[in-house]
């Protein structure tokens, strides 16, 4: 997929989204929809994550991070859009 055909999103998930696997299983999900980025946890507490990749997938992660994993309690989630990089892979920082 071309950068130009890619959409970006980042995210900032607030509330209890620290020490509940919430960037593992944001990586396993990217590798599952072919969505490349990154996810890490911040100083503040909240959890920041980048998707890029096609839209309907970038949005089932951005959906899936209104929620997070079971023990997460997201109380906010901020989302930017961006323009495309063209990046691979999928991290956690």
């Amino acid at each position: 997929m071309e950068a130009s055909e890619a959409v970006r999103r980042r995210v900032v998930a607030h509330g209890q989204v620290q020490g509940v696997f919430f960037r593992a299983s944001l990586k396993e999900r990217a590798e599952q929809y072919g969505v490349a980025g990154w996810a890490r946890n911040r100083a503040d507490g909240s959890m920041e994550a980048c998707f890029e990749g096609q839209r309907t997938a970038v949005e089932a992660m951005v959906s899936y991070c209104a929620d997070g994993p079971e023990k997460a309690r997201v109380t906010r989630l901020d989302e930017i859009e961006e323009d495309a990089m063209g990046i691979r892979g999928f991290r956690v920082r």
